[in-house]
């Protein structure tokens, strides 16, 4: 008859026969390995179901970015007339002047549109000349068989372009529908925007509602503070290359201005690529010289926008690395393309404050 002390040792290593001991390290590993996993599939099911309802997510966003710029006017209007009255006045107000920005554009596109033409097809004559000389040495003939290659492209593809052109035609209604409804929302926003979001926050359970109040305090008034920031510097970048094109007298200086306008609130990337096009503008229209000159107000106006309008106008509301800047521009753009683009920094700043906002109030003693 044996007893326990005479029955043989479990090998090194191992618990009562189970199998190898597995070190304390790796169940650990093991153990984040798991969780990280079940995070980044509800994150990504979750990022489907968004994508589902992507166009309403624009919607708000511009709903959010318009009672940002738009509040503060009504605000003061208010003072003056009844609430209803001042967001209404508001709001056609901006309509006035953004149909009015808009009707300026058109009108200096038809104006110049013969000398345009004329204009463009003397440049085009005058670069195929210079590629013709010495160092290019291009052959006489290239662009007349590069034309013919284009129109034999345009001809073979046409019904791939008029299918192109419907969807276009389609996307057209989208960005439409898009609009109506931020502007919806952007009018029911700045009206009554604290008293919807003091009913969110009734309906949390009772120890949630100061630290939720906490966080949309903190996140309105990064989001408000990068609104008014970008909207500022686009503004200045937009006069400044307005200023500068006509004074190099580049044509379609208002139409190029806007598109400067535009392309600033993309942070980085957004001026340098607008500001290309103006360069490509002037190559065709006034010679190599001045589109030098226009690719030196690229450096000047991004040397402008880094180190002295982003730092004064935004350091206040976006405290944000520029590699980080960089990094969610990039990171955006490949998620959502230029919507992701534009909205990747505010949504950042916006988590990095509400972080902050959060850890000030847990260091705080109570």
């Amino acid at each position: 008859m044996s007893t326990p002390s005479d029955e043989p040792a479990a090998p090194l290593g191992r618990r009562g026969g189970a199998g190898p001991r597995v070190p304390g390290l790796l169940r650990t590993a093991a153990a984040y390995a798991w969780r990280i996993i079940a995070v980044g599939v509800v994150v990504r099911v979750a990022f489907s179901v968004l994508g589902q309802f992507h166009r309403i997510a624009v919607a708000v966003f511009l709903g959010l970015v318009v009672t940002a710029v738009l509040r503060p006017v009504a605000g003061l209007l208010a003072r003056l007339m009844p609430r209803p009255l001042a967001v209404a006045t508001a709001f056609i107000g901006a309509v006035v002047l953004v149909l009015g920005v808009l009707a300026l554009v058109g009108e200096t596109a038809a104006d110049q549109r013969s000398g345009l033409e004329k204009e463009f097809a003397a440049g085009v004559d005058r670069i195929e000349r210079q590629l013709e000389d010495p160092p290019f040495r291009l052959p006489p003939d290239a662009f007349d068989d590069l034309q013919s290659r284009i129109g034999d492209l345009l001809s073979s593809h046409r019904s791939t372009l008029i299918s192109t052109a419907l969807s276009g035609a389609g996307r057209l209604v989208e960005v439409l529908t898009v609009l109506a409804l931020a502007l919806f929302c952007g009018i029911f926003f700045t009206y009554s925007g604290d008293r919807q979001w003091q009913w969110v926050c009734d309906q949390l359970p009772d120890g949630a509602r100061r630290q939720f109040t906490l966080m949309g305090q903190a996140a309105w008034r990064t989001f408000t503070g990068y609104t008014h920031g970008i909207l500022l510097v686009a503004v200045i970048n937009a006069v400044l290359v307005g200023i500068a094109l006509s004074a190099l007298g580049v044509p379609l200086a208002v139409p190029l201005a806007l598109l400067e306008f535009l392309a600033a609130f993309i942070p980085l990337i957004g001026s340098p690529i607008a500001l290309a096009v103006a360069a490509v503008v002037a190559l065709a229209s006034k010679g190599p010289l001045i589109a030098l000159l226009v690719v030196a107000l690229i450096v000047v106006i991004g040397q402008i926008e880094g180190h002295l309008l982003h730092p004064l106008v935004m350091s206040w509301a976006v405290r944000l690395h520029p590699v980080v800047v960089a990094l969610a521009v990039v990171g955006g753009a490949v998620a959502a393309g230029v919507i992701g683009a534009v909205v990747a920094v505010p949504l950042v700043a916006v988590v990095w404050s509400v972080h902050q906002a959060l850890r000030h109030r847990a260091e705080i003693p109570r």
